[in-house]
């Protein structure tokens, strides 16, 4: 969603799917967009994602734009009042209050935009995504490519067996995107392309 902000509207855009499915990447073309419109803009991210950098937003493709970093979601109203869009990456490690605030930015006339893993690794819904995406006014479902066979993937799988904690902030060295049949065989991770010239890992 694009639209210009009027001084009476607000809204919630939810952009939700799996890892690497270009979420993030989303989430970064719609702000950007709204800072070339010379909008007000706040980017906020969990601290627990330092995983390319502690004070921007990163995409697994490397694009990125300037961030705050908060411990939970009562923390955007610090900096908030200024802003028309507020962004928000990595919704689902910001607990429970994320969508009252998420409402109370909205009612007071800012456009909203929220990204986030709609599902954990054990293919479970994860809070608070559900209810951000019964309150907003947009929702955006992202779609990756299966490692395993190449089809649409809306399934995060976790490689690492032994780690049964839910919130485990990794990479590629923990995760890959499958599609729903390959996600519940469990079928066995690609080899690694060849240096040779095999294809190239997607982003």
């Amino acid at each position: 969603m694009d639209e210009a902000l009027s001084p009476a509207s607000g809204w919630i855009e939810v952009i939700c799917g799996s890892m690497y499915s270009g979420k993030t990447e989303e989430l970064i073309r719609r702000l950007r967009r709204a800072q070339i419109a010379r909008q007000r803009v706040e980017i906020f991210k969990p601290a627990i994602d330092a995983r390319y950098a502690a004070d921007q937003i990163v995409s697994h493709s490397l694009q990125s734009i300037p961030s705050r970093n908060i411990k939970d979601a009562r923390d955007i109203l610090q900096y908030a009042d200024e802003a028309q869009v507020i962004g928000i990456d990595e919704a689902q490690f910001l607990g429970p209050e994320l969508p009252a605030v998420c409402e109370r930015l909205a009612n007071s006339g800012k456009r909203v935009i929220v990204a986030g893993l709609d599902q954990d690794y054990l293919g479970k819904p994860f809070d608070p995504m559900p209810e951000l995406l019964a309150i907003a006014e947009y929702i955006t479902k992202t779609l990756a490519i299966c490692v395993v066979c190449g089809a649409p993937a809306n399934r995060t799988y976790r490689t690492v067996a032994d780690v049964a904690a839910r919130v485990v902030v990794g990479g590629t060295e923990l995760y890959e995107a499958r599609c729903r049949r390959c996600y519940e065989s469990k079928a066995p991770s690609p080899a690694p392309p060849s240096a040779a010239g095999g294809p190239a890992p997607h982003s």
